[in-house]
C-alpha cells in the first residue's frame, strides 16, 4: 500500500481585480497547489489546512476534492476562509492584500506517512507556524521532509524578520526547493548557488533553485546539476513553482526515495538521478505554465 504524503499549509481564495473586466475568484494557496499536483500525478495526497465553512471554503473543498486531495479532519474548522486580494496594474503585475488567519487544530497526525511537505505563508505566520515546526520535528524520524519557502514579502515583512525561521526549517528538511526570486529577496546581492550550498550543508540531501524559464539547478553534497526549462508558450506562471515542487516529491515517491529508511539513498543520489528528477519537475511545470491559472497536469498528460 502506498503511504500518503501530507502537505501542511494554506488554502485560500485569490480575488483578482484586473484593470478592466470582472473580478475573478480562484482557489489558491501554494501548499494546496502542491497537494493537487501530487494527487493528479497519482499520489495519495492529504492536506492539513485551515478553511472556513463558508462559500469560499466550499469552493476550495470542491476544488481539492475534484483532484483527489483528502482534507485532514479539523481543516475546515476556521471561522472564515482566508483570501488574497490581487490588484493588477496595466502590465498585469499584482499588488496583494492578504486577509489570512493561519493556525492548526489540535489533530493527532500519528498515521504512517511517506513524507511531509511544508512551505510558504504557513511556515512562518503565527500561531500556526509553530505548530507546523512541531509536527516536522515530531515526524522527521520516520518521514522525509520537503520544504519550499515560497516567500510572500507583502505579508512576511522584511527579510531579516524571517531568515532565522526559514533556515531552521531548511535544517530540518531533506529536500528544499527555492526560487531565485525568493533567494534574492532573502539575501540581496549574494551569490545564489553559494546560498544553496550553505543551505545544503545545514542538513538537506538536496537544495534546488528554480530559475523560471532559465531552468533549475540541484545542489547535493557531491553534485551540482543544471537543467534547462522545456520550450513552451507561456499562458501565465501561476502555480508553476508549486507544480515543480509537487513533481519533485512525485519523482521521489515513484523511485522509492520517500520515508526515513531511504534517507541514506536520498543523500547519495548520483548526478544522473538528480538530472532526471529535475527534468521531470521541469516538464510538469512547463505544462502548468502553458495554460492559465494553477492547473497542473494529470498523470496521463505526462509524456513517457
Amino acid at each position: 500500500m502506498t503511504l500518503p504524503i501530507l502537505v501542511i499549509g494554506e488554502a485560500l481564495i485569490d480575488i483578482v481585480h484586473p484593470q478592466s473586466g470582472p473580478v475573478r475568484e480562484h482557489a489558491g494557496g501554494s501548499p494546496a497547489n502542491v497537494a493537487i499536483t501530487l494527487a493528479r500525478l497519482g499520489q495519495s495526497a492529504q492536506l492539513f489546512s485551515w478553511i472556513g465553512a463558508d462559500a469560499h471554503g466550499d469552493i476550495l473543498t470542491e476544488h481539492l476534492s475534484d483532484s483527489g486531495v483528502v482534507l485532514v479532519p479539523g481543516s475546515q474548522d476556521a471561522p472564515r476562509t482566508s483570501t488574497a486580494l490581487a490588484r493588477l496594474d496595466a502590465t498585469g503585475a499584482a499588488q496583494y492584500e492578504f486577509e489570512i488567519e493561519w493556525q492548526l487544530p489540535h489533530t493527532d497526525i500519528a498515521e504512517p506517512l511517506a513524507a511531509v511537505h511544508i512551505g510558504s505563508i504557513a511556515a512562518v505566520l503565527e500561531p500556526g507556524a509553530s505548530s507546523v515546526a512541531e509536527i516536522v520535528r515530531a515526524r522527521r524520524a520516520d518521514v522525509i521532509i520537503t520544504y519550499d519557502p515560497n516567500m510572500r514579502p507583502d505579508l512576511m515583512g522584511e527579510p531579516q524578520d524571517v531568515r532565522a525561521r526559514v533556515e531552521e526549517l531548511v535544517a530540518l528538511s531533506d529536500v528544499v526547493k527555492v526560487s531565485d526570486e525568493d533567494l534574492e529577496w532573502l539575501f540581496p546581492g549574494e551569490d545564489l548557488v553559494a546560498i544553496a550550498k550553505r543551505w545544503q550543508a545545514l542538513g538537506p540531501a538536496l537544495v534546488i533553485i528554480t530559475r523560471g524559464g532559465s531552468g533549475a539547478v540541484g545542489i547535493s553534497a557531491a553534485h551540482q546539476v543544471e537543467v534547462s526549462a522545456p520550450p513552451v508558450t507561456v499562458a501565465d506562471t501561476v502555480g508553476a513553482g508549486d507544480s515543480f515542487m509537487g513533481a519533485l516529491i512525485n519523482y521521489l515517491a515513484c523511485n522509492n526515495l520517500l520515508s526515513a529508511q531511504h534517507r541514506p539513498a536520498l543523500q547519495d543520489l548520483d548526478s544522473a538521478t538528480i538530472q532526471a528528477l529535475l527534468e521531470h519537475a521541469a516538464q510538469v511545470a512547463a505544462i502548468t505554465v502553458s495554460r492559465p491559472g494553477a492547473n497542473p497536469p494529470w498523470l496521463h498528460e505526462i509524456a513517457d
